[in-house]
C-alpha cells in the first residue's frame, strides 16, 4: 500500500471491524491501537532523548541498544546488532552472582528456533537450591526475568536439573517485546489482572530503601509487604521479613558476618547461601542488581501474609 495514508487505513479497518464484529470488538481494537501507538511513541521519544544526551563520539547504536525499550523495538524489527544467543549470554552473566547464593550455576543447552510456540531456550541448572522449593522457584524467576529483558523474542524456556519438576517448559515474563513494567507510561501493576501462575512483578528499589554500606540490613516496604535487604561485601540479598522459625520480624536481627540471628528466637540463617538455617529456611526473593539499579520481585506466594 505504498503512498497510502496509514492513519486513514487504520480508521477504515477499525470501522470495518465495528460493522462486522460489533461495537465491543471495535472498542477493544481502539484500545489496542492506542496501546501500540503509545508504545512506539515512547520508543521514539526515548530515541530522541538518548541521541541528544549522548556524549560526543559515542556510537549511536550502542547508545540506543543500552535502553531496554528501544532495544526491544530494534529486536522486534531485526535491527539489533547482537544476535539472540549473545544477549542470552549477557543475561545469564548478570544472574550468576545471584545463582551463586543458591550454590548453583546455569548452562545453555541450546536454542530451538523452530519450536511451535516460538524460540525456546534450553538451560541446565547445576547444584542449585539445596532442596528448598522456594529457592528453586526464585532461581527460575530470576533467570527468566534477566533473559526476558535482554532477549524478549524468546517465547519459552525449558529448565533441566530442577528436582521437583524435571524438564518442563516455563513461560517467560515477556512473550513479545512490550514496555517493561517500570517503563514510563506503563500501567501500574494494581491495574493489571494477574493469573495465579503468572510470574511476579518486579519493582525498582530507590537508593534510600537500600542498606547504605556493607554488612548492614534494612527493611523496605513494597506494596505493603516488608522485605529484608542485606548487603554483604560483593552482593545484595532480599528475603521476606519474617523468621520462619518463630514468625517474628527481622528488623532487629543481628548480623554476624554472613549469618543473621533472629532477635526473638535466636535462630541463625546463612544470608549468602539462600537463607539456609539449621531447622528452617528464610524465604529468598528474586533480585537483580545491575547498572546501579536494584530490582526485586514480589511473588504472591512469598508476599502473602501469614
Amino acid at each position: 500500500m505504498a503512498g497510502a495514508d496509514p492513519g486513514a487505513r487504520i480508521t477504515t479497518l477499525l470501522d470495518r471491524l465495528g460493522r462486522e464484529a460489533g461495537e465491543q470488538a471495535r472498542e477493544t481494537a481502539d484500545e489496542l491501537v492506542r496501546t501500540v501507538v503509545e508504545f512506539y511513541g515512547e520508543g521514539l521519544a526515548r530515541t530522541v532523548r538518548l541521541l541528544r544526551a549522548a556524549p560526543a563520539g559515542a556510537d549511536p547504536l550502542a547508545v540506543l541498544t543500552a535502553d531496554e525499550l528501544v532495544g526491544d523495538l530494534l529486536i522486534l524489527h531485526d535491527l539489533h546488532p547482537e544476535d539472540t544467543m549473545t544477549r542470552v549470554g549477557r543475561a545469564l552473566d548478570k544472574v550468576r552472582p545471584y545463582l551463586g547464593s543458591h550454590a548453583g550455576d546455569v548452562d545453555v543447552v541450546g536454542l530451538d528456533a523452530e519450536a511451535a510456540e516460538g524460540p525456546t531456550l534450553r538451560l541446565r541448572l547445576r547444584g542449585s537450591c539445596d532442596g528448598c522449593p522456594s529457592s528453586t522457584q526464585t532461581v527460575r524467576w530470576t533467570i527468566e526475568e534477566a533473559v526476558a529483558r535482554l532477549a524478549p523474542e524468546i517465547a519459552g524456556i525449558e529448565v533441566e536439573g530442577v528436582a521437583e519438576d524435571g524438564p518442563e517448559p516455563q513461560p517467560l515474563l515477556q512473550i513479545l517485546p512490550h514496555p517493561p513494567d517500570d517503563a514510563p507510561g506503563a500501567p501500574p501493576p494494581a491495574d493489571r489482572e494477574r493469573g495465579p501462575d503468572e510470574p511476579p512483578h518486579w519493582h525498582t528499589l530507590p537508593a534510600p530503601a537500600l542498606p547504605a554500606r556493607d554488612n548492614a540490613t534494612r527493611v523496605a516496604d513494597v506494596e505493603g509487604n516488608a522485605l529484608l535487604l542485606v548487603r554483604l561485601p560483593g552482593n545484595l540479598y532480599a528475603y521476606r521479613d519474617r523468621c520462619p522459625a518463630c514468625g517474628a520480624g527481622l528488623r532487629t536481627a543481628a548480623l554476624d558476618g554472613e549469618f543473621l540471628s533472629c532477635a526473638a528466637c535466636a535462630a541463625r540463617f546463612d544470608v549468602r547461601h539462600a537463607g539456609r538455617g539449621e531447622h528452617a529456611h528464610l524465604e529468598p526473593l528474586p533480585l537483580l542488581e545491575e547498572d546501579g539499579a536494584v530490582r526485586v520481585a514480589l511473588p504472591e506466594l512469598l508476599g502473602a501474609r501469614p
